[in-house]
């Protein structure tokens, strides 16, 4: 296990930018008197709060301020609704949009190929909006969050940390096709672990109970609640319901450990988003998005929660314990 540092060999390579256009902020040229639109697109209230509580305030300190030269329009909304919303924000002729999750990236690639797109979290090579991560090509931009690689790696600190569970339930979103890559990916590591995968899929909040019935069925003895927003939306319920299935899980962020999950494991969410700002003031400073590198995380941060630990009569290895960025007593 790693901790706060880099994870996967090469991926620092487009970090190694991060300086570069960190230091070419303040010669950006403004225009005097202008005033820069930017919208958000995301599918739920957190998405907007993280917006308005890291990027925002990091580009106020690169010079696009609210209340003086920016202006910020939001959208929040599921699945159904998405690309209309993307549509009412292109109507307010956005300078640049920044898109949170898959659902929002894929409505916004569909929508637009001319307003440039910042994009936070699913693989843009993947979903065919960028044509490399060095040059993307497109009118899409952003940061990635390695889903494939990293659902691998919460599979395995879970084993590492309840190694005598041996039958591993997925829980996975029917309405985000990149869950269904993560749980590819994790059915190939799966073999090599030595773990049965038994795979959940839910539409929304109304599928919850019954998934967490199936997964007592089936046998279940550990949980990957996978890496979707909506999931992070609802990791309280989540974790209630994996507590009530005495299952211990793993959950995307970090803080989702403090909702519940025994472990949160997943990039640093502050440096991500303050990564973004500097793409959309890059944008705002007339650089065109297929020329802005896509980022990648290098810095990871893991939490356990002992008391769920407890709940569930578990004791977490040393090992695992002296890992963690955060041990929840």
């Amino acid at each position: 296990m790693m901790r706060r540092r880099e994870f996967l060999a090469g991926i620092g390579s487009t970090a190694a930018a991060w300086p570069l256009l960190a230091g070419a902020m303040p010669a950006l040229a403004q225009t005097p008197n202008r005033v820069y639109r930017l919208g958000h697109l995301g599918n739920s209230a957190a998405s907007e709060a993280f917006t308005r509580q890291i990027t925002l305030p990091e580009l106020a300190r690169l010079g696009f301020a609210e209340g003086r030269n920016l202006e910020f329009d939001s959208r929040v909304g599921g699945p159904d609704a998405i690309l209309g919303l993307m549509r009412e924000l292109l109507a307010a002729r956005p300078d640049a949009v920044i898109a949170i999750g898959p659902t929002a990236i894929a409505a916004a690639g569909a929508a637009t190929r001319t307003v440039p797109v910042v994009a936070f979290g699913a693989d843009l090579i993947e979903l065919k909006l960028a044509a490399s991560y060095a040059r993307p090509g497109l009118n899409v931009t952003g940061v990635v969050i390695l889903a494939n690689e990293l659902e691998v790696k919460r599979l395995s600190i879970l084993l590492e940390a309840v190694p005598e569970q041996r039958r591993v339930a997925v829980l996975t979103s029917a309405v985000t096709a990149v869950t269904a890559v993560g749980e590819a990916a994790m059915r190939k590591a799966a073999v090599g672990l030595g773990v049965e995968l038994l795979a959940f899929s839910v539409a929304g909040p109304a599928d919850y109970p019954a998934a967490f019935a199936a997964m007592r069925a089936a046998g279940a003895q550990a949980l990957v609640i996978s890496a979707t927003s909506e999931f992070y939306r609802d990791a309280k319920q989540l974790a209630a319901l994996a507590l009530e299935a005495r299952l211990p899980t793993v959950c995307e962020w970090a803080d989702m450990a403090r909702s519940g999950c025994l472990i949160g494991y997943g990039p640093n969410r502050t440096a991500l988003r303050k990564r973004t700002a500097a793409q959309i003031a890059l944008i705002f400073g007339g650089a065109a998005p297929g020329d802005i590198p896509i980022e990648r995380p290098t810095v990871f941060e893991f939490a356990v929660n002992q008391k769920i630990a407890k709940s569930l009569d578990l004791s977490i290895p040393p090992a695992v314990l002296a890992q963690a960025d955060e041990v929840i007593e």
